[in-house]
């Protein structure tokens, strides 16, 4: 079932047309990467496909509701981590979580142990009293994503959430987002790491001048790239339209170009799950 769907979005800034038909569609609990480079027109299909932004022409649906025409409910089913640091440097932790739960429509007890069950996941308790400001970079990390999925949405949009973070900070992150995708959550990530894009997503999609030009599982993608480098005839029925011509000018794709499939063992869907929706995540 695709719990997240766009339909030919176009979006004009301007002379400039920054999105050219883009179609998606994301399935219940799946894991889905954008890659491109920057410029691509990676956040601007994030933001349409969320509502942060309207399309010239298009359509974005979310659990079958049209963002559109049932924008506060359609909304209500989704959460969004930006790409920078965007809670209130000013106000503590607790405080930064009682806003965004608020906004999110939690009142009362309702709100209270929404707050609690975060507070619990992502070890806040020693931080409450702490400006958001003055938090180790892990923490506002943490904090963040405790804000975007507080009132437990079906779709979560993670813009670039691990750039600038050490890689014991990357894990423990997506420690976190497995456990929620094995409760059902569907989650849509752009990332520049190519090594998260294999291990962990179900799917990429490649976004090229507001375009998406490739969509594949990664073993695949992986498979053909080396393929169109090496010189080496697919089989008939693998022979697509190769994804470079000559030597790869994208810098995010040649990343990945002689990455070997499979030498990362997936951590996904590894049994470890919660047993229930929120709780920590190990």
């Amino acid at each position: 079932m695709a719990l997240l769907e766009v339909q030919a979005l176009h979006t004009y800034y301007g002379h400039v047309h920054a999105l050219k038909g883009i179609d998606l569609k994301v399935n219940e609990g799946e894991i889905v990467c954008l890659i491109g480079a920057n410029g691509a027109g990676k956040s601007t299909t994030f933001k349409m496909m969320c509502g942060l932004l309207k399309p010239t022409a298009g359509e974005s649906f979310v659990a079958g509701l049209h963002l559109a025409r049932s924008a506060a409910q359609a909304r209500a089913r989704l959460g969004y981590m930006a790409q920078k640091f965007s809670l209130y440097g000013d106000l503590t932790v607790r405080q930064n979580l009682f806003f965004f739960s608020g906004a999110y429509g939690l009142r009362g007890k309702v709100q209270e142990k929404a707050v609690a069950a975060m507070v619990d996941v992502f070890d806040l308790e020693p931080f409450l009293a702490v400006s958001a400001a003055g938090l180790p970079l892990g923490f506002k990390q943490r904090l963040a994503l405790a804000c975007a999925v507080v009132h437990q949405p079906d779709v979560l949009f993670l813009d670039e959430p691990t750039s600038g973070v050490d890689p014991i900070t990357r894990r423990e992150f997506w420690n976190h987002i497995n456990g929620l995708v094995g409760k059902g959550v569907t989650v849509l990530v752009t990332t520049h790491f190519m090594d998260e894009a294999e291990e962990l997503c179900d799917r990429i999609a490649i976004i090229d001048h507001g375009r998406i030009v490739e969509r594949a599982r990664m073993s695949e993608l992986l498979r053909r790239l080396r393929a169109a480098h090496q010189g080496i005839e697919l089989p008939s029925q693998a022979r697509k339209a190769p994804l470079v011509s000559g030597p790869c000018r994208c810098s995010t794709v040649s990343s990945c170009c002689a990455a070997s499939p499979g030498s990362r063992s997936r951590t996904r869907r590894s049994g470890r799950s919660p047993s229930s929706w929120p709780t920590p995540c190990s």
